[in-house]
């Protein structure tokens, strides 16, 4: 081998040791139990993670104790965590996310005067807290320290192990109280710094109804932050109350529809959507819908002018007063239709542009008129009530919707005019039809030929004692409307 190639390699090695040692010394040694260690995964094992520790000696920790709540390991090689220094005996450093264990007193000061957390297990209840074991010695937690909100089931808690921070060490460990309300509201930061930072206008959420207010619902999208869902933004149907369709503990999907920085510092007012959620119902309505189609839909509104009836979630169309019947004069909406009552109704007309949608119960229900040349026959004698008095006649109801006129100069032309004006308002009656006009829906009617009094008293009975079924329908027909 020649004198060149052996100062290279003498070169090389010396070179990788001058490296060695350099990186070596950059390292720090000085490890303590108690210590934070931040570093990175190097390699995990079957039921290990290795840690580089910033040392010569590689950290250790559990892999169980990484796992989620699935059970599974949310890291990978090249993460970095953030744990502490459990034990060190200049082989090994084992790693853990809090101090346990019989660590001694002098670990239990520690930990308190780096506000380390510490494992520890509720071992029972006691008057104004809790009983906490930790690294084998007594701790007291206050009820108000054990969770971020009020504790209503404190057997709950009992016999689980969670971490904790020491509040108070004093009389060498004889006085021990913990919190873990300090690093649920740590970690509350955390998880909420990130999730500001990852939500946007327009995300979709889960969540659960945690108050009912007359304005909205508040809903907890996560520990400690919650967003609220205007009375206007739960449902496409008209909502007067938030408990007409939600309850507390509801879990349910949400879209978030605003952000905007509240009246305390660092505060996020969120506003959500329930009813956004499906997407508006206006956009598919003639996809679900066609004039002419007879459905059924629930009356949400009367007012001066008709009703208003939703026919589906956000789709409300209305019933004008002149399209509520064809049987009876309609002065007002309530006396058809109540809200919240279901009706039968035709659509009329879909203008999806204005989002208006014209119904009618009337032709819904049918149209008396349609037939009318097969119900009845000139000549024919008929029952009726007598539905109103006026100078030049009478109006006589024959079926609810069809009503014809007996003339003045007809009663004067019978046997008895005068029997006949002696009738009375809701009074049955007995004409005879003497023309129809279907065009005009008008129907003339002459009297019944009743040639005596006694005659005449079988065609008029009393308002208690109409004549026929068909009478009796028709006079609990007038006194419906009249009432």
């Amino acid at each position: 081998m020649s004198d060149n190639v052996i100062d290279e390699k003498d070169s090389e090695e010396e070179s990788f040791a001058d490296l060695f040692e350099s990186y070596s010394a950059g390292r720090n040694e000085d490890v303590q139990i108690g210590d934070k260690i931040r570093g990175e995964i190097i390699s995990i094992g079957r039921d290990t993670v290795f840690i580089d520790t910033g040392t010569k000696i590689d950290g250790v920790v559990d892999k169980e104790e990484l796992l989620d709540d699935n059970r599974e390991l949310p890291y990978k090689e090249g993460d970095i965590l953030e744990l502490y220094v459990v034990s060190y005996d200049g082989n090994e450093i084992r790693l853990s996310r809090a101090l346990s264990g019989a660590g001694g007193l002098h670990v239990v000061g520690k930990a308190f005067e780096k506000a380390l957390p510490v494992e520890g297990k509720v071992k029972g209840q006691c008057k104004g807290g809790f009983h906490v074991e930790i690294m084998h010695k007594r701790a007291f937690c206050p009820i108000g320290e054990m969770d971020l909100r009020y504790v209503e089931s404190p057997d709950d808690h009992v016999g689980e192990t969670y971490l904790f921070l020491i509040s108070q060490f004093e009389e060498d460990g004889g006085n021990i109280v913990v919190s873990r309300r300090e690093l649920l509201k740590k970690e509350q930061e955390k998880v909420s710094k990130q999730f500001f930072q990852d939500i946007a206008i327009g995300t979709q959420l889960e969540g659960r109804v945690t108050k009912l207010m007359p304005y909205g619902a508040f809903v907890e999208l996560l520990p400690g932050i919650e967003g609220m869902v205007h009375l206007s933004e739960i449902s496409w149907s008209r909502v007067e109350k938030a408990d007409e369709v939600l309850k507390t503990g509801d879990s349910i999907t949400v879209k978030v529809i605003g952000i905007e920085q509240g009246k305390q510092p660092g505060k996020m007012k969120i506003a959500l959507s329930i009813k956004q959620v499906t997407g508006d119902p206006w956009n598919s309505v003639q996809d679900k819908f066609r004039i002419g189609d007879k459905i059924r839909g629930k009356a949400t509104r009367c007012v001066k002018f008709g009703a208003f009836v939703e026919i589906a979630p956000g789709i409300e169309g209305l019933v004008h007063i002149s399209e509520m019947s064809y049987k009876k004069r309609v002065l007002k909406a309530e006396d058809v239709v109540a809200v919240g009552e279901t009706v039968e109704v035709m659509i009329r007309e879909i203008d999806v542009e204005k989002r208006r949608v014209s119904l009618s119960m009337r032709d819904a229900e049918g149209d008396p008129w349609i037939d009318i040349l097969e119900k009845y026959t000139v000549g024919q004698c008929v029952d009726g009530i007598i539905e109103k008095k006026e100078k030049f006649g009478f109006f006589v109801v024959l079926e609810p919707g069809i009503t014809g006129l007996l003339p003045k100069s007809k009663i004067n032309n019978s046997h008895k005019p005068a029997l006949i004006e002696k009738l009375r308002q809701g009074d049955a009656i007995t004409v005879i039809v003497e023309e129809i006009h279907p065009e005009e829906r008008k129907i003339t009617l002459g009297p019944g030929d009743s040639t005596d009094e006694d005659d005449l008293r079988r065609f008029a009975k009393d308002t208690q004692k109409p004549i026929g079924s068909l009478g009796e329908k028709l006079q609990q027909a007038l006194k419906s409307k009249n009432g």
